[in-house]
């Protein structure tokens, strides 16, 4: 029983492609609430505001990662 609850924390869960790309919207959107949490003064103006900031992240990493992609393929 220790061995195998050992094991899932232990053993990479194998991901690539889609799935891998998809774990970073939680992850932006956690660092959004937090940073807007801890921004804003009025807490109505907090949901418009993290899906703003939101997709300005993912927006903003989605063109990074495809603009180091065109260097990439122009330096090759």
């Amino acid at each position: 029983m220790n061995l195998a609850l050992l094991a899932i924390f232990t053993t990479a869960v194998p991901l690539g492609g889609a799935p891998r790309l998809l774990l970073m919207l939680p992850l932006c959107l956690s660092v959004a609430i937090v940073y807007k949490t801890t921004r804003l003064r009025n807490l109505r103006e907090l949901p418009v505001a993290v899906g703003l900031l939101w997709g300005t992240i993912v927006l903003g990493m989605c063109g990074v990662g495809v603009g180091l992609w065109l260097l990439f393929f122009l330096m090759v």
